[in-house]
């Protein structure tokens, strides 16, 4: 109930403030696309309405990015994103070709995530400190200092793991709709598997988090407690 009531505390605010900005991005990276092959199908036939539907995502990645220019961990993802999607929309093949190249971009993110959970560098990690970093160096500082907790290293290595396997589970579903569903079909099911995942990976996060929060602060009130009453005995 409590971790209820903290999300509702957090989503709320967040809706409020980043609703617009919400609204305007699925309409770029879901509805727009849907929209632009519908209409480009006939006249440009079915390979380049794929190519020209995928063009408004794209655009809104790289106006984000300039928005918040920084180059950290997080801006360097995006950038990664961007060009691999530039990649995909070039060479030759067929649609289903084009489809899979497409899924490639949230493929070799998820192998980032399950490599840098290998070599001991969680990537959770970098991107938090980096989003923490251009709200507050302090905060940064702070959340920095907790690497010296094996229960603060480990849950940050969990939560890397989770978001590397959740996004190569996501590849897997969607190469599969590559090849069950039409194209049409695949470009409204494809951006709710992405959103969806990233919504359920997002939420797990959170409530993981607060739980490992709350069990490092009763480990470190137990020892606190423990080493006060070394003396007495």
């Amino acid at each position: 109930m409590e971790a209820k009531s903290r999300l509702i505390a957090r989503v709320v605010p967040y809706f409020r403030k980043n609703g617009l900005h919400l609204i305007v991005e699925v309409l770029i990276n879901f509805i727009l696309p849907f929209v632009i092959y519908n209409y480009a199908e006939a006249p440009l036939g079915e390979v380049r309405a794929l190519l020209a539907s995928s063009a408004p995502p794209i655009l809104w990645s790289l106006v984000e990015f300039a928005r918040h220019r920084r180059i950290d961990a997080l801006s360097v993802l995006v950038i990664c994103g961007i060009a691999l999607s530039l990649l995909a929309m070039m060479g030759g093949g067929g649609v289903q070709f084009l489809q899979l190249r497409e899924k490639l971009v949230t493929g070799v993110i998820g192998l980032a995530f399950v490599g840098s959970a290998l070599i001991g560098k969680p990537l959770v990690f970098e991107l938090a400190r980096a989003t923490m970093r251009r709200r507050s160096e302090s905060e940064a500082q702070e959340f920095e200092a907790l690497q010296v907790h094996a229960g603060f290293r480990r849950t940050m290595t969990v939560m890397t793991w989770v978001w590397g396997l959740g996004l190569i589970a996501d590849v897997a579903v969607g190469v599969m709709l590559v090849f069950t569903l039409s194209i049409r079909e695949y470009l409204i099911v494809n951006p709710i598997l992405g959103y969806g995942t990233m919504g359920a990976l997002s939420l797990w996060s959170f409530l993981y988090g607060q739980r490992a929060k709350r069990r490092g602060e009763e480990r470190r009130a137990a020892a606190a407690l423990a080493a006060g009453q070394a003396p007495a005995a």
